[in-house]
């Protein structure tokens, strides 16, 4: 074999781990707060890309408490009863209350999880914890091992916009650990809600189209957006269906699947009143700017099919409503 030759099989046996190679991740969410969680965890554990270590169940002040435990209830329905999981990632129950104070972590099993995964990562191979509810469990992480900011990097949905910051749910249910986090030097990317209600806003509609005939667990997410929409955004007596609604989490899995555009800016403090302030700093954050939302639900529908050829979901336990 010529040197040349040799040198190309070298490089090509370099570039194909890469190509092929998964991105760590763990999940926080409040599952059951609405019905963006559900959808967002189906996408996680449905695409290939995405090496999933572990999923904590997050903390929602409008749910049955203890809630973290009400999460975790309906989590664990999810991936064992709906998508039929008979080997997936740990789950773990995380903290049902926010932080007290800025210095004292919330610890439990979801916390000493995030920690001990990140023993394997580093700066250069970071883990990247999603966080899609309260971040109550990874400021409580940051607290218990400052050192776990050279090794993992947090995606979270939360705020209204930037430069304002804004009192958006995932935010107001525990600012204190959104204080935590920006005042670490853990790095940070955020999907606010303009920019999830701007890309990711589906009429009932599309939300139709896009997943009703897709299978037990499109028929499933299909229901859960149905019975979401009925309670809480078709007005009483009226025969509206013309208003959205958001799948604000999926933003998060967007980013790290290249599906999105995003900025960097320099990194905000956080006033007690959920808003920024913008001192001169060394730090950053990467803000989401646009998602390629069309690229977005092609992959999830083409992930939902390979998924339920390849795994024994079974058959849909009803047939769907489907209003007209």
């Amino acid at each position: 074999m010529r040197r040349s030759q040799v040198i190309l099989a070298c490089m090509l046996l370099m570039i194909v781990p890469l190509v092929h190679a998964k991105v760590p991740v763990v999940l926080c969410t409040d599952i059951g707060n609405e019905i963006d969680d559900q959808w967002a965890i189906a996408y996680m554990l449905m695409t290939p890309e995405f090496d999933v270590q572990g999923i904590v169940s997050a903390q929602a002040p409008t749910l049955s408490p203890p809630s973290a435990h009400t999460t975790y209830l309906v989590l664990l329905d999810e991936v064992e009863n709906r998508l039929k999981m008979v080997t997936h990632p740990p789950l773990f129950e995380g903290s049902s209350q926010p932080l007290e104070d800025k210095r004292t972590p919330r610890l439990n099993a979801g916390v000493d999880f995030i920690v001990h995964s990140s023993k394997g990562f580093s700066k250069d191979n970071r883990l990247t914890v999603f966080t899609i509810g309260a971040a109550t469990d990874v400021a409580s992480a940051l607290l218990k091992d400052p050192t776990i900011v050279d090794r993992i990097q947090v995606v979270a949905m939360g705020f209204n916009s930037w430069a304002k910051g804004g009192d958006e749910f995932n935010v107001l249910n525990d600012i204190k650990a959104w204080q935590v986090i920006l005042e670490s030097n853990v790095p940070v990317v955020i999907g606010c809600a303009d920019v999830s209600r701007a890309y990711l806003s589906l009429t009932l509609d599309q939300a139709r189209d896009l997943v009703s005939k897709q299978g037990p667990v499109g028929r499933w997410l299909w229901e859960e957006f149905v019975d979401w929409y009925y309670r809480f955004l078709k007005p009483i007596r009226k025969d509206d269906f013309s208003k959205p609604w958001v799948i604000w989490d999926i933003i998060t899995m967007a980013y790290n699947l290249e599906m999105t555009s995003q900025e960097v800016h320099p990194r905000p403090t956080l006033r007690d009143d959920a808003r920024f302030e913008h001192p001169q700093t060394d730090g950053t954050v990467t803000w989401i700017t646009k998602v390629d939302e069309r690229r977005l639900w092609t992959d999830f529908v083409a992930n939902l099919d390979t998924y339920q050829r390849t795994h024994a979901v079974g058959i849909a336990d009803k047939e769907a409503f489907l209003p007209q």
